[in-house]
């Protein structure tokens, strides 16, 4: 299986497929397989990508 959270990189937009209600968040860092995310209901998140395969955005959705 291909880690697709590797390729995140600092201004990337992505979604939380489990917390749909914390909108679209901007990757902030992608270090080790941790990513940083700022979410605008949210906050800043730290996602474990062991643990949670984040959604790119490509558009305004």
């Amino acid at each position: 299986m291909i880690d697709l959270n590797a390729i995140l990189a600092p201004g990337m937009r992505v979604r939380h497929p489990l917390m749909p209600d914390w909108g679209i968040g901007q990757v902030q860092s992608n270090i080790g397989g941790r990513a940083t995310v700022n979410f605008p209901e949210a906050g800043k998140v730290v996602i474990d990508g062991t643990r949670v395969e984040l959604v790119w955005v490509l558009d305004d959705e």
